[in-house]
């Protein structure tokens, strides 16, 4: 990690018992959050847009479920797990956060659930951060569900250097940058977004809904 870097993070720390509980059980089992740069964007936007219905693709936990909501009262994010361990943990956090009538977990593939839900529901804010090959699949499931000038943030679109290429010392993970690359390329190009990728964190991805 860079000085630049190593400063940014140093001026997002904080006290938050239960986030810090949640960052140390994440690393100890070495399940992926998002970076405190990252987080902290992704909070200034809710901030800036005040969306009313979130929806979020990858609960793990629920830290960046219980992060957004902390960043607004007003809106409801309803988030998706698919792995059980996780959603069971991001279930009693939730609780531990007092914010179960805020924040709503389903148990659920996040492609299948997506077929499910009717084709009026809609949301003004969706935050992907699950199975890096499926970026583009799950985009393109949601797109309908996504009102006009709504935003969609999608993490990890740089991919430890990966996506760039600069690193390049294992195959499984340049095998991911590539996928990511694939899907960076077609969203920035999406007729239907006006897309941005902003360094932070590991790397996220604004688009607008036109």
């Amino acid at each position: 990690m860079g000085k630049t870097k190593q400063y940014i993070q140093s001026l997002n720390q904080h006290n938050d018992s239960l986030l810090l509980e949640m960052e140390k059980y994440a690393e100890e089992h070495r399940v992926p959050i998002m970076e405190l740069d990252g987080i902290a964007f992704l909070k200034q936007l809710i901030r800036i847009y005040q969306p009313q219905q979130l929806l979020e693709i990858g609960t793990a936990i629920g830290y960046s479920a219980i992060q957004m909501a902390k960043a607004s009262s007003n809106v409801h994010i309803t988030t998706i797990e698919r792995d059980s361990t996780r959603y069971q943990d991001a279930a009693h956090y939730v609780k531990q956060a007092g914010l179960t009538e805020q924040i709503s977990i389903v148990f659920d593939d996040a492609l299948e659930w997506l077929e499910q839900i009717p084709y009026e529901q809609e949301y003004d804010f969706i935050f992907v951060d699950a199975a890096k090959g499926q970026y583009q699949a799950f985009v393109e499931k949601i797109n309908s569900h996504l009102k006009s000038g709504g935003i969609l943030v999608v993490d990890n679109v740089l991919f430890k250097g990966y996506v760039a290429k600069e690193v390049n010392d294992d195959s499984r993970w340049q095998s991911i940058g590539e996928k990511i690359n694939h899907f960076n390329q077609w969203l920035v190009n999406h007729a239907d977004y006006d897309t941005t990728i902003v360094e932070t964190g590991d790397g996220v991805a604004i688009a607008v809904k036109k």
